[in-house]
């Protein structure tokens, strides 16, 4: 099952976040959004929707608009499509907890894709043209540390 990590960090039947519909997305183009979640600790919410699921990383600091800046991204569990268009309050107690705001979205390209390299060429409100997420060797197994920059 795909969203089995999702599951297993939420309880569903309290109010807060979607519940997963497990639909394939309408949408012709993929779809992309980034989250501004003012959890424990700010941080950014990078989901890029890669076959079926919104494939998820945890961003520490605001996602770069320049060629300049590389960001860490944490990769997290999968999430489903219905969290694209999620805004709201995750209710204290809960996984996650706190307030949830679209900072971006829209669509993008896929580029290419390998186990270690995801490139892509993004289309939103914000944050347009290239982008690569590059898997680091760094963290435990599996690696979950990955760069996000603008090339």
């Amino acid at each position: 099952m795909k969203l089995k990590n999702y599951f297993k960090k939420r309880d569903l039947k309290k109010p807060g976040e979607p519940k997963p519909v497990l639909k394939k997305s309408k949408t012709k183009n993929q779809i992309f959004v980034i989250h501004k979640h003012y959890a424990s600790h700010l941080h950014y919410d990078l989901r890029l929707e890669i076959n079926g699921v919104l494939k998820s990383w945890a961003v520490p600091k605001q996602p770069p608009r320049t060629k300049s800046i590389k960001r860490l991204a944490i990769q997290v569990e999968d999430h489903p499509l219905e969290y694209a268009k999620f805004q709201g309050e995750i209710p204290e107690g809960m996984y996650g907890a706190g307030k949830v705001k679209i900072w971006d979205s829209g669509t993008y390209e896929l580029l290419e894709k390998t186990k270690d390299k995801i490139e892509i060429k993004l289309n939103g409100k914000k944050l347009k043209g290239k982008y690569v997420l590059i898997r680091t060797n760094y963290g435990s197994k599996p690696k979950k540390s990955w760069l996000f920059f603008k090339v």
